[in-house]
């Protein structure tokens, strides 16, 4: 929907799938180069995903790409049969745009059903960045962080274009603190997506190995779930970095990740009945996702510093419990942050990790704070309203601790001052 933003008149609007088949948006839309990109959810309901892109003056659809291939094109064969018409793939969250390359790079979900045995191949492009030329939509490259998914690790966080030192050069970099818990460096290229690092950031048992010119990895195949297969693995299923963002400071040099460490999980597939348009499409039993916390644990949230010029982690601040906060780096060498269930949002300092203030709101925060200025005078601004995956996660966690934890409920708009 496009809007007069003078009059609030709507100028066009444009139906961009049908919600009864399954699809939904869950983001921000993403404007260049005269085009308006989105890209559709509803993985779990077996859909096919897709970018479009519609003119900005009278929303006609320029291009659409799907993120799963077509009889024909490159990486079709990576599944089997029909399974790429109802695969998934979903596109969560907004992608992010290199006006120098011409190029939007876009993260990708996990595959429909949950379980990879379900749909054998590499299943190509789930579980992915895409970088998409902003004027055709062409795929101009990809890099799949994982192959034939089973764990729900969603990969649909768009990857923070950075300029990162490696080996004495600089490179154009794609970097992206991944759901299946390790820390990837990518780099963009005119004619593709080329892999440089990656390392993990939290416990990660799943992978026995990493390609280390491909990226590829390798299981533990008894990690693994499958379906009627019961599989225990580290990070759990929401990962040890979910949707919320990480941020980054030119100034410092370091990329700052909300984290959440020594939680693990266990999923078993099941024979689910036949797909059925719009209707929920898991392989799994909602009631027998399992997910534990460490025995040796003494906290699960973290917000970690990384050193992009080292590619190593600077410092850590570790909470009780889990960490569901966006992160937003300030020119003034400060970290905003939220997050976590007793409701503060704090501000941290971004070279050492030291807290320097905290204020308790009405309720949790989940949403990405954002700084302005007016008159001369700096503000932050965040929503404060807990719900949704970060209460999901709090339950699992109120029942691997035996307990249960309120945390208040509603949307409030707080604004502080920065002096």
């Amino acid at each position: 929907m496009a809007l007069n933003a003078k009059t609030g008149e709507v100028v066009w609007e444009k139906k961009v799938e049908d919600y009864t088949g399954g699809y939904y948006m869950t983001l921000a839309p993403l404007v260049a180069k005269g085009k308006v990109q989105v890209g559709v959810s509803g993985g779990e309901f077996g859909i096919r995903g897709f970018v479009a892109a519609y003119d900005a003056n009278t929303g006609d659809e320029v291009w659409k790409t799907y993120t799963i291939p077509g009889p024909g094109e490159p990486g079709h064969d990576t599944w089997s049969g029909d399974k790429w018409k109802t695969g998934g793939a979903s596109v969560w969250i907004t992608g992010s745009y290199d006006p120098e390359l011409n190029q939007a790079y876009w993260g990708t979900g996990n595959g429909a059903q949950w379980m990879g045995d379900s749909r054998p191949g590499d299943n190509l492009y789930a579980n992915s960045v895409l970088a998409l030329d902003a004027d055709t939509g062409a795929i101009k490259g990809y890099h799949q962080y994982h192959h034939n998914e089973s764990w729900d690790w969603d990969e649909v966080s768009a990857p923070l274009l950075l300029d990162v030192p490696k080996n004495g050069n600089t490179i154009k970099a794609l970097i992206h603190p991944g759901r299946n818990g390790y820390l990837w460096t990518l780099e963009r290229k005119a004619d593709g997506i080329k892999f440089v690092d990656a390392k993990p950031y939290v416990k990660q048992d799943v992978f026995s190995s990493i390609d280390p010119e491909t990226g590829r990895p390798s299981y533990h195949e008894d990690k693994k779930p499958a379906m009627n297969k019961k599989a225990d693995f580290c990070p759990s299923l929401w990962g040890g970095k979910d949707w919320p963002p990480a941020a980054y400071s030119p100034k410092t040099g370091y990329l700052y990740i909300p984290a959440n460490e020594n939680l693990c999980g266990a999923l078993t597939g099941q024979d689910n009945p036949p797909y059925v348009r719009g209707q929920l499409w898991l392989g799994v039993e909602i009631k027998d996702i399992v997910m534990t916390v460490r025995e040796d644990a003494d906290h699960i949230g973290e917000l970690q510093a990384w050193d992009m010029k080292t590619g190593e982690k600077a410092w850590t601040h570790n909470f009780k419990y889990h960490n569901w906060g966006p992160v937003l780096a300030t020119g003034g060498d400060l970290i905003f942050a939220g997050g976590t269930n007793d409701r503060y949002f704090r501000a941290f300092d971004a070279k050492t990790g030291s807290k320097l203030w905290e204020y308790r709101t009405n309720s949790g925060i989940t949403a990405v704070p954002v700084t302005y200025e007016v008159d001369g005078v700096q503000y932050v601004s965040v929503q404060s309203g807990w719900g949704v995956d970060a209460q999901r996660m709090q339950n699992r966690v109120d029942k691997a601790y035996g307990f249960k934890t309120d945390v208040p409920q509603g949307g409030v708009i707080w604004t502080f001052t920065v002096r």
